[in-house]
């Protein structure tokens, strides 16, 4: 089974706020994600791309995963984010609104001839109807090692603003989007993130969303505030109801009696092997989480 790496909470950090990074280092997110874009204003812009990269050549961040947020292609700040992005070294890099495969294999390109560390991977907003349109298209890059692709991010907020749907409870109007988004992520063996909640003090409506991205399929949500850390990265790690099953069905396969046996029976159910290798990850995700 591939290595899992815990992406549960990824919390966005304004990369203009020089004691937000520094707090950043206490906060159990399993991803921090250094913000160059959408946090920051114009005038702000060279002096957040200096303060978060020599945050991350500064360390400190324990196990957390540190991914930097770039302005876009189309930005005057996207070369020379890339280019110091590079030079810092995090595990990621995320590329904003990106609408084609295209872009992905010029962002690969360009880092190539920055001589980018290999262990460097892209990660892909999906916030535009474009996007949406041509997703599978964009997870097949993942294909090709030179986009380094790993990871979707869904950008529902600006997916709502394009689109003029409207935020409800349930997310009806964004189902469609996130399940192609989803369909896309796994067919092409890449993580994927839900979109952040907005409001803050809505715990229970915070709860719901990530409930659901969870039953979805998502392996974490992407959040705004340090609060939310907590309630995302109890919901999508497996709890001990879940671990208990898991390990009975690994257990159970494991008997000599039912050695090479496509199905069995355990309490009162058909199990087959998919459900071993569903189990097999339940266990693999709790034992990366407790490390």
């Amino acid at each position: 089974m591939t290595t899992i790496r815990p992406r549960r909470s990824a919390l966005y950090m304004p990369g203009s706020n020089a004691r937000a990074l520094e707090k950043a280092r206490e906060i159990d997110a399993d991803v921090l994600i250094l913000d160059l874009e959408d946090a920051v204003a114009p005038d702000a812009k060279q002096a957040a791309r200096d303060q978060v990269c020599s945050a991350v050549k500064a360390g400190g961040y324990g196990r957390r995963e540190l991914v930097i947020r770039v302005n876009g292609l189309d930005t005057p700040w996207f070369e020379a984010d890339l280019a110091a992005a590079t030079e810092a070294e995090p595990d990621a890099i995320l590329i904003p609104k990106v609408s084609s495969p295209e872009t992905l294999q010029r962002v690969g390109m360009l880092l190539e001839g920055l001589w980018a560390a290999p262990t460097i991977k892209v990660w892909a907003m999906v916030e535009t109807p474009l996007a949406v349109l041509d997703i599978e298209r964009i997870g097949r890059a993942a294909r090709d090692p030179r986009t380094r692709l790993a990871c979707f991010v869904m950008g529902t907020n600006d997916l709502a603003k394009e689109t003029r749907a409207r935020f409800l409870p349930g997310r009806a109007p964004m189902l469609p989007w996130l399940t192609s988004a989803l369909l896309a992520a796994r067919a092409h063996d890449i993580d994927i993130l839900d979109g952040v909640y907005n409001d803050i003090k809505d715990e229970a409506g915070f709860r719901a969303e990530c409930e659901q991205a969870r039953d979805l399929g998502f392996d974490g949500k992407t959040l705004i505030h340090p609060a939310q850390v907590g309630p995302a990265n109890a919901i999508f790690a497996p709890d001990e109801a879940e671990l208990t099953r898991a390990r009975a069905v690994i257990a159970a396969f494991a008997l000599p009696e039912n050695a090479g046996k496509g199905a069995i029976q355990l309490d009162g159910r058909m199990v087959e092997l998919l459900h071993a290798e569903m189990a097999r990850r339940t266990v693999a995700l709790a034992e990366a989480i407790a490390a």
